[in-house]
């Protein structure tokens, strides 16, 4: 399909392409397809902007990053196909591991991924091989690695399973999402919730964390002052006040 340039919807369109295209090459599951869609909805009562308690949460993200023993980022086949070349700077700013977990798992589509995130520059990508498992999870996002996700302090998970996420928090992990749904059980459930487009958050992440990597005391006063209950609560305040202004 030829989307012209001119059209207002030209990036949304071109990225349901993209994830159209990464179903028949097997990256992306097409029940990713709904959740791409569901999470275009909330974009949308958002102006499709990084608002500002996203921004705070994207802030607190990189100091966490930063600040960990052992950071990863998780991919999925929605965010390799959607963004890996972000994912692939983010982890190299921020010295984090990339590990592929998926739900919808067999060892065809995790070499697929994983060959596609390192075609795209990734280095060391783990989850071929997992030796660990997540408690609490019977699904085979419970597979991992033992060196990547089950020895992280800190993880980064787009696009996520609100379970596979209380898991992680209940292991003691610092979880932080991106997710646009603010009141999704992943969003509620995670250290650091993120809502806002993930190309948008992965590129406001690492721009932070290059700006604050060198700063160890700004990375404390964000560690100590941010409050996730108040971006959330300040993200569905940012929604209905959306909402309100269409009637006036």
């Amino acid at each position: 399909m030829t989307v012209p340039r001119d059209h207002p919807r030209y990036e949304s369109l071109m990225r349901r392409e993209r994830l159209k295209e990464m179903v028949e090459r097997g990256i992306v599951d097409p029940t990713g397809l709904i959740s791409h869609g569901r999470g275009e909805a909330f974009d949308y009562l958002m102006n499709e902007m990084s608002v500002g308690p996203a921004l705070r949460a994207e802030e607190a993200a990189a100091a966490f990053l930063l600040n960990a023993k052992n950071p990863v980022i998780c991919v999925n086949g929605n965010a390799a196909a959607l963004c890996p070349k972000e994912i692939t700077a983010l982890a190299k700013e921020t010295n984090a591991k990339i590990e592929v977990n998926i739900f919808h798992r067999t060892e065809e589509r995790m070499n697929t991924i994983i060959r596609f995130m390192e075609d795209e520059g990734a280095e060391n990508v783990l989850g071929r091989n997992p030796d660990a498992k997540i408690p609490g999870l019977s699904s085979d996002r419970a597979l991992c690695t033992e060196e990547g996700i089950f020895e992280s302090d800190v993880i980064l998970v787009p696009i996520e399973d609100g379970d596979r996420a209380e898991a992680l928090v209940n292991m003691g992990k610092v979880v932080i999402s991106i997710d646009l749904n603010p009141i999704s059980r992943t969003s509620k459930t995670a250290t650091v919730s993120i809502s806002d487009d993930i190309s948008r958050a992965l590129e406001n992440i690492r721009r932070f964390a290059g700006d604050m990597k060198d700063d160890s005391e700004r990375i404390a006063i964000i560690l100590d002052e941010y409050d996730n209950s108040r971006t959330r609560r300040e993200t569905i305040e940012v929604i209905c006040t959306a909402l309100k202004n269409e009637f006036h």
